[in-house]
């Protein structure tokens, strides 16, 4: 699925799951939670980069200097592992996820309790 889709279902997601469970007092599920997407995030962009080179291109895109994303696309480690990297961590950023589409659970749940006051 692309990215922009992904983004849309998830987002309905953590809407629906969040105003379900908005009663409770979940704000430290939801930032482990939320840690734990952003991961899955970076592991699916990862993977959907597929081959060594576009990996190199992508983080040159992202700011990282030749030598580096040379040295980290061709890296032995799984994708999991990856995501859960420096490699991802730095370049893959929150910020750089919202203007993607995506939207906070701990954010998002603070919207929904005030607003239900």
């Amino acid at each position: 699925m692309s990215f922009d889709e992904r983004m849309k279902r998830l987002n309905w997601l953590i809407r629906g799951w969040v105003n379900y469970f908005k009663l409770g007092s979940i704000q430290g599920k939801l930032k482990k939670l939320g840690e734990r997407l952003r991961n899955r995030l970076r592991y699916c962009i990862w993977h959907h980069w597929k081959k060594p080179d576009r990996k190199r291109k992508n983080l040159i895109r992202l700011g990282i200097s030749n030598g580096q994303a040379y040295a980290w696309s061709r890296t032995r480690m799984g994708g999991w592992a990856v995501a859960q990297s420096p490699i991802l961590g730095t370049t893959i950023t929150v910020k750089r996820l919202k203007m993607g589409g995506y939207i906070s659970l701990v954010e998002y749940h603070k919207t929904a309790s005030l607003l239900n006051r």
